[in-house]
């Protein structure tokens, strides 16, 4: 716990068997719950986090990046989670930096805190291809024009949440693919979250997972078209359950969400 708050780690697991190990092994003590959800992999993923006496999901089918996030946080707020830390179980984000990242939403400071692979200025130096850090760069000066923020990245799949924005952020509107992550931070400045960031070292190497040069054309198109529409909705052109510019982040307690958010699950 941090100020009183239970901290629940939640893990998007596909084929992570040769990783979790070492990731788990770096998560901090004061982590109250530990929460896998395997996405239908095809090694022992899911019998090695058993034996770690990691609490495991297990899809009965591969769904995808988001459709995993979207079991993993209704689970965690079904385990009373105050704040919910993803954490990717391939070793690739550093699990020692949950400790701030947690306290930084515990202590009220932030609604969602995101561990920056750009911050810091060593991304390279951590493996990131070239491709990446080039399309990461253009894509999020467009994200910061167009939306009016100033973050690092959007890109990052290291965060923090607090159990309020969870509830109010219409996840199960969301893509059940990769560009989830890039739809949940448009959809927190839509509604005006206090959004952070950390440094965080990344690492790249064979069993970090990562996706292809087709796949990150995709997403991108992906991240513009989010970019573009949640613009609109800001703007009062459209209103779409997945962005809704009237949807509010409420305060401290649940019975004061915005109309339309749900009660248990995300």
């Amino acid at each position: 716990m941090i100020n009183g708050k239970r901290i629940v780690v939640v893990m998007p697991a596909y084929n992570a068997e040769r990783t979790l190990a070492a990731t788990v092994a770096e998560l901090p003590d004061l982590v109250d719950h530990i929460i896998l959800v395997d996405d239908h992999s095809t090694d022992e993923t899911a019998t090695l986090a058993r034996q770690l006496g990691l609490t495991v999901a297990v899809h009965e089918r591969n769904r995808g990046y988001g459709a995993n996030q979207k079991t993993c946080y209704a689970l965690a707020l079904e385990a009373g989670a105050d704040v919910v830390v993803m954490v990717h179980p391939d070793y690739q984000y550093s699990p020692l930096l949950v400790t701030p990242m947690a306290g930084m939403v515990a202590y009220g400071v932030y609604d969602l805190v995101l561990g920056s692979r750009i911050l810091g200025g060593h991304t390279r130096r951590g493996g990131m291809p070239l491709y990446k850090y080039i399309s990461n760069r253009l894509l999020t000066f467009t994200q910061n024009f167009l939306l009016g923020a100033k973050l690092s990245e959007y890109h990052t799949g290291f965060r923090a949440y607090t159990r309020e924005l969870l509830h109010t952020l219409p996840l199960e509107q969301n893509s059940d693919n990769f560009v989830f992550d890039n739809q949940v931070i448009a959809q927190a400045l839509l509604m005006d979250a206090r959004i952070g960031e950390i440094s965080c070292p990344t690492k790249y190497f064979p069993e970090a997972s990562s996706i292809n040069f087709r796949r990150s054309v995709v997403y991108g198109l992906g991240v513009l078209r989010t970019t573009f529409l949640a613009l609109l909705a800001r703007w009062g052109v459209i209103r779409t359950p997945r962005f809704d510019h009237s949807r509010r982040l409420a305060g401290a307690q649940p019975a004061k969400r915005a109309p339309g958010a749900t009660t248990d699950r995300a």
